[in-house]
């Protein structure tokens, strides 16, 4: 039992090193674009039922650092703008898979052949959904009053909150600082911290046998991590210790990607909105498109790396930089500061004996 607890630990502290500078740069990124691109652009620019809107609303949603569950706002404050259900549910779809501090630790975990691949295919799944809700989706209109306030009570904790700001004001990088250390990181805590302990749990847990199953069976994995991916609520920066996770435990690098590519893009929570939001059949696209796209594209990927050492991809290191060591440290001080606020926030309101501030 000791030797599992450490080499569960050594797995988390090797992979909480190797994401750690790349999500903290990306985060800072992620503040300075949200203080320079007001969410206005994204709203006037995506049009009536064309190609060329949808594939506007696949590129203005792929930097953007916003979370799986965070974008459900946004979506609907653009549809209720007069954008088409293809513009808004490609919008919904690029958003969440990807994001500035998703492609640098991406990019820090995996290289930059496999991030380039993760983006790229993206937005093609993206387009494709897009284009497919304008010309075979629901047509009649649907009612949008009240979604972002039920969207965001049924998803987002006491622990998150899901920002949808649509006042800009002047630069600023204090502004910027706090809303990527502040509103973003807070978002990501829970689900990063839950994505660290499953990845390094599925690191060390996973018997060699099983893993030797999956790799040689890989539809079967593919079928696990579909039903896995579909429901759960995960963010895109968060699904990549798990995918780590499960390509060091032997999983194939295609069964990851399509954890990487369907669990970011899809929860229960986001399908309910998308039903109400732009219909049934629009619906159905959404999540056929996603499933098709990823295990297309992950097959694909397997293909392309059928000669490569899996471990090979995962790029985690023996010796960390202190940069590395550095970052993790400041990292893990936010994640478990915002995991714990509310059980401290609870205990000072007890303790003053009133809910209620003077």
């Amino acid at each position: 039992m000791l030797d599992f607890l450490l080499e569960f630990f050594n797995a988390l502290i090797e992979l909480s090193n190797a994401m750690a500078p790349y999500i903290l740069f990306g985060l800072i990124f992620a503040g300075f674009l949200h203080e320079l691109v007001p969410e206005s652009i994204v709203k006037n620019h995506l049009g009536k039922d064309s190609v060329w809107s949808v594939i506007k609303a696949t590129i203005f949603g792929i930097p953007l650092p916003v979370c799986s569950c965070g974008v459900i706002p946004l979506a609907t404050s653009i549809k209720k703008s007069g954008a088409s259900n293809g513009s808004t549910l490609s919008f919904l779809i690029s958003t969440p898979i990807t994001g500035v501090d998703s492609i640098l630790a991406t990019y820090g975990m995996f290289g930059w052949a496999f991030t380039l691949y993760r983006v790229v295919t993206s937005m093609i799944i993206s387009i494709i959904a897009g284009i497919l809700a304008n010309f075979y989706g629901d047509k009649e209109p649907t009612s949008t009053q009240n979604l972002q306030e039920s969207s965001e009570e049924s998803c987002c904790s006491s622990a998150t909150s899901c920002s949808s700001e649509t006042k800009k004001h002047k630069f600023s990088i204090k502004a910027g600082m706090t809303y990527a250390f502040g509103t973003l990181l807070k978002d990501i805590a829970s689900p990063l911290l839950v994505g660290l302990l499953l990845g390094a749990l599925i690191t060390v847990a996973i018997p060699q046998n099983l893993s030797e199953i999956l790799l040689e069976y890989s539809w079967l994995s593919y079928i696990i991590v579909i039903a896995i991916a579909i429901p759960m609520y995960v963010c895109a920066t968060a699904s990549l210790p798990i995918a780590a996770g499960l390509m060091l435990a032997g999983v194939s690098p295609g069964a990851a990607f399509v954890f990487l590519s369907a669990g970011p893009a899809t929860n229960t929570v986001t399908i309910g909105v998308v039903k109400k939001m732009l219909g049934t059949r629009t619906l159905y696209i959404y999540l056929g498109t996603i499933i098709i796209g990823s295990v297309v594209f992950g097959f694909g990927l397997d293909y392309i790396l059928s000669g490569v050492d899996i471990k090979d991809l995962v790029h985690l290191h023996e010796e960390a930089s202190i940069l590395a060591i550095a970052s993790s440290i400041v990292l893990w001080v936010f994640v478990l500061y915002y995991i714990l606020e509310p059980y401290f926030t609870k205990k000072d309101e007890s303790d003053d004996g009133s809910c209620c501030s003077v």
